[in-house]
Formats: structure tokens, C-alpha cells, sequence
């Protein structure tokens, strides 16, 4: 090893650029990023890029830009030199790409290259030639207007770094996708960019950011996407996003711009996740192409050598921005063509029935269903069962020649042990079923098995209940509630998903106010130090819930358990809560809208059935449970076609 020496001295010029060019100078992909970013900064309208090998051997960028004057030419090859600031004043407002001065020294020591710019008003372009950071030639060049940058031989004085690349292949992949992100976020530009003679990307200028998505991604997925634009705190968030129901298996298609450039930045993206939370599964992710406006003083974009990361002056304020435009535009979504439109809902005057015990808050806006985010339902009779809703079925003539008859017929859910009024005021409903009912009521729900060799009976032929635009058919494996649109497609709707969100809803708005179901004998949870410590911060979640409390030593009594848990899944909710398993109220509310539910294989009679889908369709993110899984899927004509090879 060599001694190393104690004397203090200035670095050499070479070795000074190399080291640079170790910050911004990674691979092809950050040299492509450096000169088109320097071309828009430049004010081109059309930027053409060509990739030889991969951008190993060839790395050409031609722009319409402004271009330099033959006087600055080596300047622009000088560390630190710099036209886009002049003051430290102007760190606070930066607003171009590139401003340090840095990228073209840096690409210009690792390389061979070539130089030509013709300056607006000039009568000849002029060209400058740098080996490795050397000038070795200058003279006068024909170009009309611009700047054309050509760098050869990447990295071939610098061994060791050309060993890190990847195949020809994937750097040139790589550079596609930072073209393309940097095309997105400047739409009025042009873009093309070629492998060597073959042209892999156009996109032409004036083209909105629907159009330039869907030249990267499929257009199946660019057509669903829901425009965003919301500002709050002085913050504009705009963009394109899935809905909930469009996810994927990586994180690269959430891309993020701050002020107009990409950045990776974890406070933004855990942003995104928190909007789609309860609507995606912790493995999933979403698709988005989202941009901030911020003022320029409340960022700093000089965090990172090659700007990709950025810092905000007020963290919290980002973060509530991106999480109100993504919800907006998640709440206020419509799914184009995937359920038909039901008849308009009453009027909020003649609802004293689910308005009745609702605390004041804006009126619901349109959701993913569209109209069926408030489906047409007739009112209790105020006589009867508060949780029983009306269905309305068309009754066969007696005689061919009459009219068929509606007939209406009352649908309850099974009741909880105690009274819920208070749960089932807010959202109209019934109250929740029972999560673990009697075997014995489960016995007298299904149908006695056939002796061998015996024929079952068939059911009589019966008209499909009507709830909310849908006929109600049936329940598949005691489990999926099967479903007709008025477009004729098939519908499933998982009860136990579809009944975990709306519990989930009525939890959130304090449906259960503290209601619990008082127990004869408590129910007794014996504590470690660190779920007392626990207990502290989760007891008033819990109370609201409806469990009643008490701590005797290192002893747990639980005298009160919310309505619709068994003592079994009231001791396991208690555990979770307290294990520290559910990071936050929501969390909480979830699981306990999850335990409560009725349960896959739990046979519903049809009008159960009807007045769980009621209350389904009229609560806010029908589309998914709380944990983000699919309470619904839907099957057209043209799907089923598919499904049995017909086309």
C-alpha cells in the first residue's frame, strides 16, 4: 500500500474533472440527461438524440436551441462556468436544469468530444474538439442553428469505470426511460431519439401529457388514467394517476417532478402510497405521473450532484398537498364504462333516513361508481326495523294476458347482540351481520344433503331482486353475490370484502360512538411491560370502539366488546392493537372492521343479500376493501367471449 502523503497541495486539473465526472458522470444515461437538459435550458423546440452501442461509442445531441457565441465555446468547457447564475441570491430561484457549471468539463475529461454551436444572429457555427479534457482543435464549423454535441468512446481513459456498465442494451434502455421523463415534463418541445440509423422514439411537440404517456405506455392503461389538479398551501399538484382498481407489481411507474424536474424523492412517494392506502395491497403500486409547483425559495435543488434529489424548506406541507389531489381525484373518480349509470338518488330532503344521524360535512362527491355511489333505494318505514331496507322484485302475471306486478318485500341483515342505531344512522344501513353466527342458524340455512342416488329438487324459477341499477341472481360458494348490470355484463362482489368496507366507513365517522356489547364474564388479557406501555397511547381508540377497560396489575379486563365480535376475535383484535401490529388509528379501524365482517362461506338469504349491497353501494370507495383488495369484478360480453376462446 502506498505511504500517503502528510503535504497539503492543490489537486491536478485532470484528476480534478475526473473526479467530477464521478458525481454527474455515471453511465450514458446521465450524459444524454446533462445535454438535454442543457438543450431546453437553451430554449430548443426539437432536441434529436442518437445512442451508437449503447452510448458507449456514441452519444449524439442536436437542439434548435439558442447556441453559444465561438468566444464562449471554451469556456462552456470550463469547470464552473456557468450562463444560468450570477449570484448566490439566484440558488434560491433556481429555475433551469442545469447551473453549476459542471456537466460538460466533466463529460468532456471521460471522453472524446465535439463541440458545435451556431449562436442566434451568428453568420458561421464554430466547432471545438476536447480529448480527455483537452482542446485539440477550434475552427470555424456549418451548422444553422443550434448546438450539436457528439461524445465518443465513453469512459475509454477511465478503465475502471467502463467495466461497471451494463450490456449495450440496457444502457440504452436506460436512457430511453430518462428521455422520456424529461419529454413528459417539457410537452411543447420535440423529441426523437435513434439506436444508431433506427428511430425508437418520437414525440412530437404541442402533445399533453396523456398523449406523451401513452408513446411509453400502453394505451389501454394511459385512457383510465384521472387528471389531478388541486393546489393547497401555496402548492400546486397536478398530473395523471390510476384508479384504484389499476396496480402493479414495481414502483417505476409512479414518476415525480418538482418545478418541471424528475426527481426520486422518498417523502413525495410515500405521499402517493398514503393516497391509495385501503385502496392497493402493501405489494401493489400504483401508476402516476405527478408535478409540483412549489415557489422556488421553498426547495433546494442543489442537494445532489446530479439534481435528482431535492429538499423542501416545509416537508409536511408537500406531503398534505399530493395527498389532497391524489384523494380528490380518487374520490371524484368514474370508471369509464365499467358500471352502468343508476337512477339518480332522492333528493337529501326526502332522505331522513341516512341523512338522519349523519354529523354536518360536505355532500358526498361522485366516486368510482359514478351515479351508483348513491343508488336509488326506497325508505324505511320508520315503523319498523331501523336496518331494513326495501327491495322491490317484478312479480309473474297469474294470467299471460296481465301485467306484471312490483312487489316490494323488506330486507334486513342479521342483528348484532346490541342495539346500533348509531352505526346504522350515518350510512342508512343495516346493522353489521354477525362475524361468527351459530351453527345452528347456519345449519337451517343450507339445504339437507341428498341421499345417494337421490335427485335434489330444483329451486323454483323466481324474478332477480333490483338494488341500485344491478339484479341481484345469487351467492356463488356462499361467498360471491352475483350480479347482473344494466349493460348485461356479470358481476361478482365479495361479501366479505364489499361488508368489511362499508363497517370500515361507519367505524371512520364514529358510527360506533362507544357502543359496546356488555359482557357476563370479562374478558381477561394478561400484559408485558411493552403492551401496557401500548395501551396508553391506543385506549381511547379502543373505548371508541366500544370495548370497556380496565387494567388490575398487569391484567387486562375487557367488561364490553364492540357489537358483531365473537369473545374469540375480541381477544385477538386486543392483541394485535397492542402488539403494536397497527401503526395508526386507521389501522385500528381496519382490523376491526376486517374481524367483524360476515366471513367467506356464510350462506345470506336473498334479501341479506340486497340489503348488504345497498349499503355497499352507497359507501365512499365501494371498489375496494380497506386492506386495498377488489371487493368487485366485472365480465362484459366481450370478456366472457375471451374467457371461453370465442374470439
Amino acid at each position: 500500500m502506498p505511504e500517503i502523503s502528510r503535504h497539503i497541495r492543490l489537486l491536478p486539473s485532470a484528476l480534478r474533472n475526473q473526479i467530477a465526472a464521478g458525481e454527474v458522470v455515471e453511465r450514458p444515461a446521465s450524459v444524454l440527461k446533462e445535454l438535454v437538459e442543457n438543450s431546453l435550458d437553451a430554449g430548443s423546440s426539437a432536441v434529436d438524440v442518437r445512442l451508437d452501442n449503447g452510448g458507449q461509442s456514441l452519444i449524439r445531441v442536436r437542439d434548435d436551441g439558442c447556441g453559444i457565441p465561438a468566444a464562449e465555446l471554451e469556456l462552456a468547457i470550463t469547470r464552473h462556468a456557468t450562463s444560468k447564475i450570477t449570484a448566490l441570491e439566484d440558488l434560491e430561484h433556481v429555475r433551469s436544469y442545469g447551473f453549476r457549471g459542471e456537466a460538460l468539463p466533466s463529460i468532456a475529461s471521460v471522453s472524446r468530444l465535439r463541440l458545435v454551436s451556431a449562436a442566434a444572429g451568428a453568420e458561421v457555427a464554430h466547432a471545438l474538439e476536447v480529448e480527455h479534457g483537452r482542446v485539440t482543435a477550434s475552427s470555424p464549423a456549418a451548422l444553422p442553428r443550434g448546438t450539436l454535441v457528439e461524445v465518443r468512446d465513453l469512459f475509454a481513459n477511465v478503465p475502471a469505470r467502463l467495466k461497471f456498465l451494463k450490456s449495450p442494451a440496457t444502457e440504452f434502455r436506460r436512457a430511453q426511460d430518462w428521455l422520456s421523463r424529461l419529454a413528459l415534463a417539457r410537452t411543447k418541445s420535440a423529441f426523437t431519439l435513434s439506436a444508431g440509423e433506427r428511430e425508437v422514439l418520437r414525440f412530437l411537440p404541442g402533445q399533453d401529457l396523456r398523449g406523451r404517456l401513452g408513446v411509453i405506455w400502453p394505451g389501454s392503461i394511459v385512457r383510465e388514467l384521472l387528471p389531478f389538479d388541486a393546489e393547497r398551501h401555496g402548492i400546486r399538484c397536478h398530473g395523471l394517476a390510476a384508479p384504484a382498481g389499476m396496480r402493479q407489481q414495481r414502483a417505476d411507474r409512479v414518476l415525480l417532478y418538482v418545478n418541471g424536474r424528475a426527481v426520486t424523492d422518498k417523502r413525495l412517494f410515500a405521499a402517493v402510497r398514503e393516497a391509495y392506502k385501503g385502496r392497493l395491497i402493501s405489494r401493489e403500486y400504483p401508476l402516476a405521473a405527478l408535478f409540483l409547483e412549489i415557489p422556488p425559495e421553498e426547495v433546494d435543488v442543489n442537494v445532489h450532484p446530479a439534481k435528482s434529489e431535492v429538499r423542501f424548506r416545509d416537508e409536511s406541507a408537500v406531503f398534505s398537498a399530493v395527498l389532497h389531489a391524489l384523494r380528490g381525484a380518487l374520490d371524484n373518480a368514474v370508471f369509464a364504462g365499467a358500471f352502468p349509470e343508476a337512477p339518480e338518488a332522492p333528493a337529501a330532503a326526502e332522505q331522513d333516513g341516512p341523512a338522519a344521524g349523519l354529523p354536518d360535512r360536505e355532500p358526498r362527491r361522485p366516486g368510482f361508481w359514478g351515479s351508483l355511489d348513491a343508488p336509488r333505494l326506497l325508505r324505511p318505514d320508520e315503523s319498523e326495523t331501523p336496518g331494513s331496507w326495501e327491495v322491490r322484485r317484478t312479480e309473474a302475471p297469474e294470467n299471460p294476458g296481465d301485467t306484471p306486478r312490483p312487489v316490494t318485500s323488506r330486507a334486513s341483515l342479521p342483528r348484532a347482540a346490541a342495539p346500533l342505531r348509531e352505526v346504522a344512522a350515518p350510512y342508512g344501513g343495516a346493522d353489521p351481520m354477525p362475524a361468527d353466527p351459530a351453527p345452528a342458524a347456519m345449519a337451517a340455512r343450507r339445504p339437507a344433503p341428498a341421499a345417494s342416488g337421490q335427485a335434489v329438487p330444483s329451486a323454483a324459477p323466481r324474478e332477480p331482486l333490483a338494488v341500485g341499477g344491478f339484479s341481484y341472481l345469487g351467492q356463488v360458494a356462499d361467498t360471491y353475490l352475483v350480479l347482473r348490470d344494466a349493460q348485461g355484463a356479470l358481476v361478482l362482489v365479495d361479501q366479505h370484502a364489499a361488508h368489511e368496507r362499508v363497517l370500515h366507513a361507519r367505524i371512520a365517522a364514529g358510527g360506533f360512538s362507544g357502543t359496546g356489547q356488555l359482557l357476563a364474564l370479562p374478558l381477561e388479557l394478561r400484559l408485558d411491560a411493552a403492551e401496557r406501555e401500548r395501551l396508553q397511547e391506543a385506549r381511547p381508540a379502543l373505548e371508541q370502539l366500544g370495548f370497556a377497560l380496565e387494567c388490575a396489575g398487569d391484567v387486562l379486563l375487557a367488561r364490553a366488546m364492540p357489537p358483531g365480535l365473537s369473545r374469540r376475535e375480541a381477544g385477538a383484535f386486543l392483541r394485535e392493537a397492542l402488539a403494536g401490529m397497527r401503526d395508526d388509528l386507521d389501522d385500528i379501524f381496519v382490523s376491526m372492521a376486517c374481524k367483524a365482517a360476515i366471513k367467506a362461506g356464510q350462506r345470506l338469504t336473498d334479501d341479506e343479500a340486497a340489503g348488504l349491497l345497498a349499503q355497499w353501494l352507497a359507501t365512499p370507495g365501494a371498489p375496494t376493501c380497506p386492506h386495498g383488495r377488489p371487493c368487485v369484478l366485472r365480465w362484459d360480453a366481450a370478456d366472457l367471449e375471451r374467457l371461453f376462446k370465442r374470439r
